[in-house]
Formats: structure tokens, sequence, C-alpha cells
């Protein structure tokens, strides 16, 4: 599956319709965000199960202020709704695929009571 760009509007739906989301927060103007395209990229033709989104942040300043980010690009990794990894800067194809082995191996459970995140909590969010 390619990429597909993700609004403030499309968000509550792509993380409850999905076990996985990647998301890369960028802008056209940003040298690192143009670098780490491709390799993000080629990661959703190799993970069709995943869902992998790109967020303007020019014209989704709100969604990207929601998130804190201060510097481009920024990934953010969601495993069914909870956010579970968040760094600024480009990956490697390696890095970005040693991160999505992990995504994948969470103990959500574990997680969620780390977080202090309830089953209600979970239902409210949906």
């Amino acid at each position: 599956m390619a990429t597909v760009p993700i609004t403030a509007a499309e968000l509550s739906s792509a993380l409850s319709e999905h076990d996985i989301v990647l998301l890369d927060l960028w802008a056209s103007w940003c040298g690192p965000c143009r670098a780490f395209a491709p390799v993000f990229e080629q990661a959703a033709l190799e993970h069709p199960d995943v869902l992998f989104g790109k967020v303007d942040t020019e014209a989704e300043r709100d969604l990207a202020a929601g998130f804190h980010v201060t510097s481009i690009p920024t990934l953010l990794a969601f495993r069914e709704g909870v956010l579970v990894f968040a760094q600024a800067g480009a990956l490697s194809s390696a890095a970005l695929e040693r991160l999505i082995t992990g995504v994948r191996n969470l103990d959500m459970t574990q997680v969620r009571h780390q977080a202090g995140l309830t089953e209600s909590d979970e239902k409210e969010r949906a």
C-alpha cells in the first residue's frame, strides 16, 4: 500500500481502522523530510498491513501542534490507537524496519497498563 495523506479530520478513523499506523509529519520545504520520503514510501510498499500516513505540517498546523511537533520530519507510531513512539529526525530504512518490528511485537496489555489506560478509556476514545 502506498502512503496516504492524513488530515486532522481523518486521524481518528485512521487510528481506529488500523492496528498499526505510522505518521510522517513533514513539510515540502524541509530537506530531511524529502530525504526520508522514499524510505517511508518503500516501507509502505513492504508492509501493506500498516497504514503509512503523511501529515503536511504546513496544511495541518493544529494537528502538528497537538502532537507537540517542534522539528520535522517527526515520525509517530501508533498501535491499537495508542501512541507508542515519537521521534524527530529521519530514519534509515534499517532503523524504520526495526521500529516496525518492535511495534508489531509490543504487548499492548502491558503498554496500556504502564500508560495507566483501561479498557473503558479505550472505548471512550473510539
